[in-house]
């Protein structure tokens, strides 16, 4: 069984660069064994996939986002990070982290519940 938790600030001001963390529980599994991502949802609106990050550490990300995103992770702590710089009212949303199925980068079998982050102006 696969846990993911998403941390972070739940209410940011615009123009910040915030960052949420994802703790994951897989047992003895290392988190290098699988690719995990980064999705939102603002309000009201459907999910928009941000970026991944892949066994090896190389990460791919949005082009609608590219330049302002970054995807990390401290396998020590099982943790992958998402930082997104100068953010606007418009990335409000609830963000969430996943394991990607194998076979399939559009595909998820574990999710987190999903962090709320508001941006103020």
């Amino acid at each position: 069984q696969v846990q993911l938790q998403e941390s972070g600030p739940a209410l940011v001001n615009a123009s910040q660069t915030p960052s949420l963390t994802c703790t994951i529980s897989s047992g003895s599994t290392p988190i290098t064994a699988d690719l995990w991502t980064w999705i939102r949802q603002p309000p009201g609106k459907g999910v928009e996939w941000m970026g991944i990050i892949t066994p090896d550490g190389s990460t791919f990300v949005s082009p609608s986002l590219k330049g302002r995103t970054f995807i990390s992770r401290d396998t020590s702590k099982k943790q992958v990070s998402l930082q997104l710089s100068s953010v606007t009212p418009e990335d409000t949303a609830v963000y969430y982290c996943a394991r990607v199925r194998s076979g399939s980068w559009s595909s998820y079998d574990y999710w987190g519940r999903g962090a709320q982050v508001t941006v103020t102006s």
